[in-house]
């Protein structure tokens, strides 16, 4: 539809004002149906513009300037070889519309020397030239402010893209750190229930209970974690070192003795919801992964404008794993804050210490 009106707005006009023209001016010619035909036939080709605009510019332009040297009335038809030429600066750019536009000139001003010298050229030759760079001056305006709109849809959709990608890394993170621990704590109290259900009922029921303490919390967690997704907001569920105690007795529930040193005080809400999480996939993937651990150390060692966090536990043979998403994921939170988190073998056991500054404190 936009192409239509592209021919017939720009071309009724024409014809208007050309046959206003031969009315009106005093010993003008009339507009013929042959004249308006050709007004036609220079309108036309604009429909197809935009998959050959150089060729329908220079047509245009020839049919144009035939028109004008063939006795028919003048008018305003140099408005459709305009169309066609602001199309070809918009879609080729100016380099190509200008050296266009100024290799017709240089063709028409050589065939009207060769036809009347240098009496041929007067003011409408100088119009000429001041219609192309004008036009090409438009058509690159417009050319730039388009692709300037572009570039900020694009950096927008990117912004968005970008945003969303890290809410769902945000997500995911959480989802595993809760799914990953509790599950490996339910894991090891089912084991001790199947292992000493006949021979000692009263541990095999401690060990039921502990299972479902542990799935209570983490359905507790899931629960907060769909609710955001749900609900849209930019907000996280915010565990904190305040709740370590739990994550300490889940341990000591799977048969670890559970070792703290230091406190780590008064923390920003990132950097303990950070803490907690580290800490607690840390537990977890010595209940999981160590080999034959009886106990694990947690330090807490705070200093000014930084918490360091030390999980190291006691087991034998210890190697460095690839990175998996329990790893990528504590990394992931402690460069979020500025931080960094590393990982080595210490005596057999496997050590992560976690270093995350504390804005604000000097």
């Amino acid at each position: 539809m936009g192409r239509v009106l592209r021919v017939v707005l720009p071309l009724g006009f024409v014809l208007g004002a050309t046959s206003g023209a031969s009315r009106w001016q005093p010993g003008a010619p009339q507009l013929t149906s042959t004249g308006v035909l050709w007004l036609v036939a220079i309108a036309v080709p604009l429909l197809i513009v935009h998959r050959f605009p150089m060729t329908i510019f220079l047509l245009t332009s020839a049919l144009t300037l035939g028109y004008y040297t063939s006795g028919n009335p003048g008018g305003p038809a140099i408005v459709l070889p305009t169309i066609a030429l602001f199309l070809l600066t918009k879609i080729r750019g100016p380099v190509v519309a200008g050296s266009t536009g100024g290799a017709l000139l240089a063709v028409a001003g050589v065939a009207l020397f060769v036809r009347h010298g240098f009496a041929g050229f007067d003011l409408r030759t100088g119009l000429g030239l001041v219609w192309v760079i004008a036009v090409v001056g438009v058509g690159t305006a417009v050319r730039n402010g388009m692709a300037a709109a572009r570039a900020r849809r694009e950096q927008a959709d990117e912004h968005r893209h970008r945003m969303a990608e890290q809410e769902r890394l945000t997500i995911a993170r959480e989802v595993h750190d809760v799914v990953a621990h509790s599950l490996a704590m339910i894991n090891v109290q089912a084991g001790v229930a199947a292992h000493v259900a006949d021979r000692r009922p009263e541990q095999a029921k401690e060990a039921l209970l502990n299972i479902k303490e542990a799935s209570a919390s983490a359905l507790k967690d899931l629960r907060a974690t769909l609710a955001v997704l749900r609900s849209g907001e930019d907000k996280a569920p915010a565990p904190s070192l305040a709740q370590a105690d739990e994550l300490f007795e889940h341990a000591r529930a799977a048969g670890l003795e559970v070792r703290v040193d230091g406190e780590p005080g008064e923390l920003p809400a990132p950097v303990d919801g950070a803490a907690y999480r580290i800490l607690q996939e840390s537990l977890t993937n010595v209940v999981r992964h160590a080999n034959q651990a009886r106990g694990v150390d947690v330090r807490f060692e705070r200093k000014t404008g930084a918490l360091t966090l030390l999980v190291r536990d006691d087991g034998r043979g210890a190697v460095e794993p690839a990175p998996g998403h329990g790893l990528r994921g504590m990394s992931e939170r402690a460069a979020a804050l500025g931080g960094a988190l590393t990982t080595s073998v210490v005596n057999g056991g496997f050590q992560v210490r976690v270093d995350l500054p504390i804005k604000g404190e000097e």
